[in-house]
């Protein structure tokens, strides 16, 4: 966390991550390129190009969407997801590879723009077989270069976290138009069913892990929690929660994030101001609670963002009795201090 933006360091993570992904890149090009080529080989060198670049970017867009859901189900997951900007953008750069290419192919050899005849050029938009099917491509990738554009925190600051999720979260309506794009685009051109079983097959999969994910965000919503007495309710024992670790629970349908740390209990509200990202999920560093997503921090006792920012979660009354920790469910106002809770030193 910076009070100042700063070029990006890759530490260590983000080294593996990248060089993971290009090598995977360089792979998947090569093997696909070869393939093809003892396939088809008539196949033109244009055609390769469109034909690898739209298969690899589809691929890597089904496991930037799939990353969330998994991350939810399995922690494991997580590293990934806290470096999937560079996944977006880098599928981003290769679906533009694809949109220029099967322009200029298909649409640069006339006497008119190549980008009025797109639009012109097929204006059957009644006919299921005959729908001008690159046109939905093309507003995708607009709708992806946007999000790679914009993938800086710079621009989540300047446009406000609210306007920044919305924006991204229009990666759904990309892959919509990405799904159609594809399969009018087969139904039109091709007589084989492995593309549209496989797209399929894709869309099944992310449905699927995401319907799973809710499914076990929701049965966690809903454990049963004590109530004991003074509007406290039973949460968990001291022992369950990892030393500057939290344990995430949901009372009055609001999700709170237990902290242990230094023998002492304290509760914050679990999501970030930053990207409503799960505080419970970070840890305590240098004795503030970290988020996992961007490392926004807040000092457990009171919620605020140590000086100079100013960010505040609300934070809620925390006890131990005996090994019992009880929270209050009803929320302070955001940044209140609250004492945090002792726990017996028979327990520590």
């Amino acid at each position: 966390m910076s009070n100042q933006y700063s070029a990006i360091g890759w530490n260590r993570q983000k080294r593996i991550y990248d060089a993971v992904l290009f090598s995977f890149v360089a792979l998947y090009l090569g093997v696909f390129s070869v393939a093809c080529l003892i396939w088809f080989p008539e196949i033109t060198a244009e055609t390769l190009v469109i034909r690898a670049t739209s298969t690899l970017a589809i691929l890597m867009l089904h496991v930037i969407l799939m990353i969330g859901p998994m991350a939810r189900i399995n922690e494991k997951f997580l590293p990934l997801l806290y470096n999937r900007r560079h996944l977006g953008v880098t599928m981003f750069f290769i679906a533009a590879i694809h949109g220029t290419f099967s322009i200029i192919q298909f649409h640069a050899l006339g006497n008119i723009s190549p980008i009025v005849s797109l639009f012109t050029s097929n204006t059957r938009f009644g006919s299921l077989t005959q729908f001008p099917f690159q046109s939905l491509g093309f507003f995708a990738l607009i709708i992806l270069m946007l999000m790679a554009f914009t993938s800086h925190d710079f621009w989540l600051n300047v446009l406000t976290p609210k306007v920044w999720k919305s924006m991204h979260m229009m990666v759904y309506a990309a892959y919509a138009l990405i799904v159609m794009h594809v399969m009018l685009g087969v139904l039109q051109y091709e007589t084989s069913i492995v593309y549209p079983l496989t797209m399929l097959c894709g869309v099944a999969l992310v449905i699927s892990l995401h319907l799973a994910a809710g499914l076990k965000e929701l049965q966690k919503d809903k454990e049963g929690l004590s109530p004991v007495a003074d509007g406290f309710v039973h949460v968990c024992d001291a022992d369950e929660i990892p030393e500057k670790r939290a344990k995430i629970v949901c009372l009055n349908s609001e999700r709170i994030a237990v902290f242990r740390y230094d023998g002492k209990i304290s509760a914050v509200s679990n999501v970030c101001k930053h990207q409503n990202g799960p505080l419970g999920e970070g840890k305590i560093i240098d004795g503030c609670i970290t988020c996992p997503w961007h490392g926004y921090q807040y000092l457990p006792h009171n919620g605020q963002s140590p000086p100079p920012f100013k960010e505040k979660v609300a934070t809620f009354h925390a006890r131990v009795v005996g090994n019992s920790v009880q929270v209050n469910p009803r929320p302070n106002a955001e940044g209140t201090e609250v004492a945090p809770a002792l726990i017996p030193q028979n327990l520590l």
